[in-house]
């Protein structure tokens, strides 16, 4: 009988999750969760075999929970779960210790399969994946300009890459326009851009946009 926690800000994509674990697992907690905060919590009080964690949530950001929780020796198996294409932001998890990223476009059947993997002690890395992984090591020492930025500024500099107004993105991740205003100018004084044209030519040129 397996503990599990769900954390995602949409309920509609908490009920997905749920169905499949549940049509394919023996569960004995399942919990739920929309914020960061919350995720937290819940994992200083209760022991997990599993945890699906998404990386767009109000507050912090899914990155900055994992990396807290590998701060504080959680050793439980976090899958991530984005929106994003694995090129943006999987091997950025898995270096901040993840166990696995498994895009919300995935397949029930992926789902599935990534969670008895995790719970083998094993890390999921699909196909596609393995190819950024594999482009990442090639890549050697290397450092491109966006892997300078902190896991917020990267989660900022994809969504105004992806068209975003400053006020759309404050609003999806709760925060205000003066602190995404203030997360622009620092992404872009990293990057050694001046607009968001440079960050959006930037993204497409290094495959950052699917």
């Amino acid at each position: 009988m397996l503990n599990i926690l769900i954390a995602d800000d949409h309920p509609i994509v908490r009920e997905g999750i749920r169905q499949v674990i549940e049509n394919n697992f023996e569960v004995n907690v399942m919990d739920e969760v929309g914020t960061s905060q919350e995720a937290l919590e819940k994992v200083w009080k209760q022991r997990y075999d599993v945890i699906l964690l998404d990386i767009s949530m109000p507050g912090r950001s899914g990155l900055e929970v994992l990396r807290e929780l590998r701060r504080e020796q959680v050793q439980t198996p976090i899958l991530i779960l984005s929106v994003h294409p694995e090129k943006q932001y999987a091997v950025r998890a898995l270096k901040a210790g993840a166990s696995g990223y498994l895009t919300k476009m995935s397949a029930t059947e992926e789902l599935e399969d990534a969670i008895r993997i995790l719970l083998k002690g094993e890390k999921y890395i699909s196909p596609s994946l393995a190819m950024a992984l594999a482009e990442y090591i090639e890549a050697g020492e290397r450092e491109s300009p966006h892997e300078l930025l902190t896991d917020r500024e990267f989660e900022v500099m994809s969504m105004i890459a992806s068209g975003n107004s400053l006020k759309e993105i404050a609003h999806e991740l709760s925060l205000s326009v003066k602190t995404i205003s203030a997360h622009r100018a620092h992404i872009l004084k990293k990057m050694d851009m001046s607009s968001n044209a440079e960050l959006i030519r930037y993204a497409i040129e290094t495959d950052l946009l699917q």
